[in-house]
């Protein structure tokens, strides 16, 4: 296949999920919006759902969730418990690890003209992946790439700073990004690199800079993008900045580059 090149039938198969041993510790997950997505998603092995305190209205959609998906329920109607760290959650699930691909059937099962990956490059904080995986998804990126070292586990934290759109959002955890990125590029993935230090600002790339299937890829706050990675990349973009203090979230950086090529997507070029 041609850089740049897309096949004209693209497989749809359904992605096999296999469990991961870094993420594969059982979770208890809390809060409204990550139980709801894994009981919406059914991507984990859902044990047991917990519903503590005066009901809310929400119970009953998520008894509903539970029906459906052949989870038991436990209720509690009491005051809710407190400890040293503030009242128990009213609602919790308990379930098995979020599965994750292998990145070839990742590849095989997201590679399509408009296809969008995000690749975090040493990006560690729990809240800042939970926080990217919430944009990817709402941007309708097809995937999040990690790294096996310098990345941290599914857990309950990153389920709650993505307000459970890591449930939805397929991930790969890959040895050396690098190489992960090389094999992207052999099959017709851009690579695209956002760098404050780079020499084109993102309002002035070129279409063709941002044009799919691509893969974005962040480094972590006050370090960037390793060398090596470096050397991955196609084009580097810089998001232009006119405040004082020229520095962003990761998170927020993702999410003005992910729309900024959804924004180019919708607009004819020409």
């Amino acid at each position: 296949m041609l850089r740049g090149g897309i096949e004209t039938a693209v497989p749809r198969e359904r992605p096999r999920f296999r469990p991961r041993p870094l993420g594969a510790e059982p979770a208890l997950l809390t809060g409204l919006h990550p139980v709801r997505e894994a009981l919406r998603a059914r991507r984990r092995p859902l044990e047991r759902l917990g519903l503590h305190g005066s009901p809310r209205p929400e119970w009953e959609e998520l008894r509903a969730l539970a029906a459906a998906a052949g989870v038991p329920v436990v209720e509690r109607i009491a005051p809710a418990a407190r400890d040293a760290t503030g009242p128990a959650p009213w609602v919790w699930l308990e379930a098995g690890p979020l599965p994750e691909l292998d990145l070839t059937e990742l590849r095989a099962a997201r590679h399509g003209p408009d296809a969008t990956l995000v690749a975090l490059d040493g990006v560690e904080d729990p809240q800042n992946v939970g926080a990217i995986a919430r944009v990817a998804e709402a941007a309708g990126a097809s995937g999040l790439i990690l790294t096996r070292r310098h990345a941290p586990p599914l857990t309950d934290a990153v389920s709650r700073a993505s307000a459970g759109a890591i449930e939805w959002l397929p991930v790969t955890r890959v040895p050396n990004l690098s190489r992960a990125l090389q094999t992207l590029k052999d099959v017709g993935f851009w690579v695209l690199g956002a760098d404050p230090d780079a020499e084109v600002d993102l309002s002035a790339a070129p279409d063709a800079w941002l044009r799919g299937p691509r893969v974005l890829v962040v480094g972590a706050e006050g370090v960037g993008l390793r060398r090596g990675v470096l050397e991955s990349i196609d084009h580097r973009v810089r998001i232009p900045m006119s405040g004082r203090v020229a520095s962003l979230n990761v998170s927020t950086a993702c999410a003005v580059i992910l729309f900024e090529i959804r924004r180019r997507e919708r607009v004819p070029s020409g």
